[in-house]
């Protein structure tokens, strides 16, 4: 009885706002409201944000059966969308049944409504499932690459091949987002950047099975970039990066060995910069950073004459004459925030004192907040808190936690 009665509160509602609605509830939900009344058959086809995932649709021991009726579904549905502009579209695959030519199709279905935001997502095959296509590669349609209404593209999966057409052209394209994937070209990001002239966001993921051996990032107006590159990677490892607009730097790179060839970012504010080695590649690019993430100490006398704070995992013996330079050649820091890389097990500590002469202006000037993760009570550790309250002429709050 109250279901009924929701519902006729719901159907007194305009179409436009029940539209507005559909998209909140998942895909699926949305096209079973179509059997409700004549009036409901059709609202859902125009619905702007559309998923299909099927993991979030069956277990682990999901039947061969059913993922054929779920391919069926979009296979039928998907076709009969009317609106003139789809808003979001997400494929999420984590098995064989889908083929590639099926997701292709889908693909140029949502180009051809001038889709805004699209994520594909190839996960790993399951199971003994048949028939099996996970040998099979996507290699994305070409009009993906000519598309005037993409905003943001989200690719993820070893399956997923990117293939950039001698043709190019992404006038809308602001964010790009390449987790795992499989490039086709030794280079697909220097036929790919130039081509998209509003790219704000860009981030890459590399994992084993990338056998890239250089990868280029060069773009005027790029915002934010992201790079992981996990241990497994096959790669070489060259990286060039000249970003001159970039605001948001990330790298993790757990590899033992890479290489790093970075312009200067005078426009960066944030930096994340997680390598086991190598920091020292970074340093000179991002001089203008004014918060810092970072869990190797430098060893140069480069300023950081903007830095206001600092987060620091310590993983470096001699951990704090590091951090004293490094503090000297921050003279506006405000926060510094200290934590411990887990499983980091330190030679024996040091003991040290520094002369009166030899103090950072940052704690005599601008340090207002710290605070101390991973405190061992060992004698380096102190000898720098005291050297740190002893100097720190405006700090307002500081913590220390075991």
């Amino acid at each position: 009885m109250s279901f009924c009665k929701d519902m006729d509160r719901i159907s007194v509602l305009a179409d436009e706002l029940l539209i507005k609605i559909l998209p909140y509830v998942p895909t699926k939900v949305a096209v079973s409201t179509s059997v409700l009344s004549k009036r409901w058959e059709y609202l859902w086809m125009w619905v702007p944000k559309l998923e299909y995932i099927d993991h979030k649709d069956f277990s682990d021991n999901v039947s061969v059966s059913s993922l054929l009726r779920y391919r069926d579904f979009i296979h039928k549905k998907l076709p009969l969308h009317r609106a003139p502009v789809i808003e979001s579209l997400s494929l999420g695959f984590d098995y064989p049944l889908f083929r590639p030519e099926d997701i292709k199709l889908w693909i140029e279905i949502a180009i051809s409504r001038c889709v805004r935001e699209l994520i594909i997502h190839c996960g790993p095959s399951y199971g003994e499932l048949e028939p099996s296509y996970s040998e099979l590669e996507l290699s994305l349609p070409s009009s993906l690459y000519t598309s005037e209404s993409l905003e943001t593209l989200k690719l993820e999966g070893l399956h997923v091949v990117v293939n950039v057409p001698p043709r190019v052209c992404l006038p809308s394209l602001k964010t790009l987002k390449l987790e795992r994937v499989t490039y086709w070209d030794e280079d697909p990001l220097g036929s790919l950047l130039p081509c998209c002239p509003v790219l704000e966001d860009l981030a890459i993921a590399r994992e084993e099975g990338d056998t890239l051996e250089v990868l280029v990032v060069i773009h005027p107006s790029l915002q934010r970039l992201s790079l992981l590159t996990e241990d497994q990677c096959s790669g070489l490892g060259i990286v060039v990066i000249d970003t001159p607009s970039l605001k948001y730097f990330r790298v993790e790179d757990i590899r033992d060995s890479f290489t790093y060839s970075t312009k200067h970012m005078p426009q960066l504010e944030e930096a994340e910069i997680f390598v086991f080695e190598g920091v020292q590649q970074f340093v000179k690019a991002i001089t203008s950073v004014k918060r810092l993430s970072v869990e190797s100490m430098y060893r140069s006398g480069v300023v950081f004459d903007q830095l206001e704070q600092l987060n620091l995992i310590r993983c470096d013996d001699y951990w704090s004459k590091l951090l004293v330079r490094l503090l000297k050649n921050s003279p506006k820091l405000r926060t510094l925030n200290l934590s411990l890389h887990e499983g980091f097990i330190q030679s024996e500590p040091i003991s040290w004192s520094i002369e009166q002469s030899s103090i950072p202006k940052c704690l005599l000037k601008s340090l207002e907040t710290f605070e101390f993760a991973g405190y061992k009570g060992n004698a380096e550790e102190r000898d720098f808190l005291s050297f740190i309250f002893k100097h720190a002429r405006c700090l307002k709050s500081s913590s220390i936690l075991s």
